[in-house]
């Protein structure tokens, strides 16, 4: 059983003032329906939809104090539903369905400690079980088979990996985590290193926050000390998992996904740009 783990307590500053009510993670994007009319939809509730479509079925959501929205967003409502006309309903019905059929938990990150924090808390929740690390504000628009489904298989072909990443060539290194890759194949490399925003970048690739991982995160989150940015960095622990002598391998984004980024201004009038031409 593959758990999930979807980061959404980021205080989303540079997005001000729509974020002071409005959390960046339920920024709004373009996308489409089965019948191919376009629709506006959270770019969370995008994130949520993709992971049902490959099979997950168990949601980790860690959120701040105050982002009661995004769990209201994710409860069904059936005095709602009534007050929609056909068509309306028949749009929220499907989402709904997906909800009952999901299980769902809500964990508090009180504090922004950090990306590595974040995964931490949801320790209880994934137990043993392998689970899918995917931050909030950004989503994989693929028009094949998703980088979710593709983490999975890796994982699955090598029993020995420990972490699946995911990464994609940058120009601008220190805005990423930055790995130190060997080529095993053309669409595989062994991670030898990885470094949070690095001042000297040891390579071109930078990571993107979607990540598959075996329980043994934890213990190295445990044990990480505050890093870049004085917070706890996810980073910092797959460079321990490294140091213990575990497999970490990456895979590099397809030519044919886009990536969508509600991070910053910039970032998200690409990703509306980008979703509405894709859409």
């Amino acid at each position: 059983m593959i758990k999930s783990v979807i980061t959404a307590a980021g205080k989303g500053t540079r997005l001000l003032p729509a974020t002071k009510e409005l959390p960046k993670e339920m920024m709004p994007i373009f996308s489409k329906t089965d019948s191919n009319d376009r629709i506006v939809i959270p770019l969370l509730q995008l994130i949520f939809e993709q992971m049902h479509f490959v099979g997950i079925r168990d949601y980790c959501f860690i959120v701040g104090r105050e982002k009661r929205s995004i769990e209201d967003h994710f409860t069904t409502h059936d005095t709602y539903l009534k007050e929609l006309s056909d068509k309306n309903k028949s749009l929220i019905m499907g989402f709904y369905k997906r909800l009952e059929n999901s299980h769902l938990v809500w964990i508090n990150q009180n504090k922004p400690l950090g990306f590595g924090d974040a995964v931490l808390r949801a320790e209880r929740y994934i137990g043993n079980d392998n689970f899918i690390v995917h931050a909030g504000d950004v989503a994989i628009i693929s028009k094949s088979k998703h980088p979710i489904q593709r983490l999975i298989e890796t994982a699955k072909k090598d029993p020995a990996i420990a972490a699946v990443l995911l990464c994609k060539k940058v120009k601008d290194t220190k805005r990423y985590g930055v790995p130190k890759i060997r080529p095993i194949s053309k669409s595989l490399y062994h991670v030898e290193e990885v470094e949070e925003k690095p001042d000297k970048p040891k390579s071109n690739f930078g990571l993107v926050p979607l990540y598959f991982f075996k329980p043994i995160v934890f213990d190295c989150l445990r044990k990480i000390k505050p890093g870049k940015g004085n917070e706890f960095q996810l980073t910092d622990a797959i460079q321990m998992i490294i140091e213990r002598g575990q497999k970490v391998v990456a895979i590099p984004m397809s030519s044919d996904e886009t990536e969508l980024d509600v991070g910053t201004v910039e970032s998200y009038k690409e990703a509306l740009d980008l979703s509405y031409k894709i859409a």
